[in-house]
């Protein structure tokens, strides 16, 4: 099972603490070596990396642990392949546009026999079946509204589309324009929200504990979506089968 992590924030946060200790599952503590993949929301514009090297291993993936970049959204993925080969091509998470903005999407899971009909403006250029779900779902969201719509008519939009892909297996996965992000689980995703007053987090995956009270100003609030809690001393919710939640401010939203 590949794996997932997001991060929405209300202010530009750097993501080298949740990063550092997810990435070890790329190889080191769990056996996710298909390649992994990074992106970062920065106003309108965005940072995106992929490698096709595991995680723990890659040159790349230890300048994104060493780099703070500071970002109100980050969508990474580490994979572990059931359908397409591993290159560059197939590897989370994908980009594309719509409305003038960039959209991110990362999946955990496996869609049997998931083979939609896709329109010319959105097709995958690799062979996974999460490629084909993300240009699926672009291809309906720009089918139901003429112009961007606001974070909750997008959340009602999703509500309705992503259980018609949740049908063909297991669809676990994150989405975000840089304004919200959103998750959908299938079968297994944690969150957390942190805030006001920060304390001290100790990672699961590798030895290292940061005191977010030294880091964080006040009114900084920060939600965590991942598939497997990556830290031992905070308490995780995890989501239903069949729940979306949208996060907007570091914050979950009611659906």
């Amino acid at each position: 099972m590949c794996q997932l992590l997001g991060m929405n924030c209300n202010n530009p946060t750097d993501a080298t603490f949740s990063f550092t200790g997810f990435a070890q599952r790329g190889g080191r503590t769990a056996d996710h070596v298909d390649g992994w993949g990074v992106a970062f929301f920065e106003d309108r514009g965005l940072r995106h990396f992929v490698d096709h090297l595991p995680a723990a291993e890659s040159p790349i993936a230890e300048l994104i642990r060493r780099y703070p970049i500071k970002s109100r959204n980050v969508v990474a993925h580490i994979r572990k392949a059931t359908q397409g080969a591993v290159n560059l091509q197939n590897c989370h998470p994908f980009v594309r546009e719509l409305w003038g903005r960039y959209w991110v999407f990362a999946h955990n899971g496996n869609l049997d026999s998931f083979a939609p009909q896709l329109h010319a403006n959105f097709r995958p250029v690799g062979t996974t079946d999460s490629e084909r779900a993300f240009c699926w779902l672009m291809q309906e969201l720009a089918k139901s509204h003429a112009s961007v719509p606001s974070v909750g008519e997008l959340t009602l939009t999703l509500q309705e589309l992503m259980p018609q892909i949740a049908r063909f297996g297991t669809f676990n996965c994150l989405l975000s324009n840089g304004e919200a992000l959103w998750a959908h689980a299938s079968t297994q995703l944690y969150y957390l929200e942190r805030r006001f007053p920060f304390t001290l987090a100790e990672l699961a995956d590798e030895d290292m504990t940061v005191d977010f009270a030294d880091h964080a100003s006040a009114d900084d609030q920060v939600a965590v979506i991942v598939t497997a809690p990556l830290t031992k001393n905070e308490t995780w919710t995890a989501f239903r089968a069949g729940e979306l939640k949208v996060f907007v401010g570091g914050r979950a939203l009611s659906v």
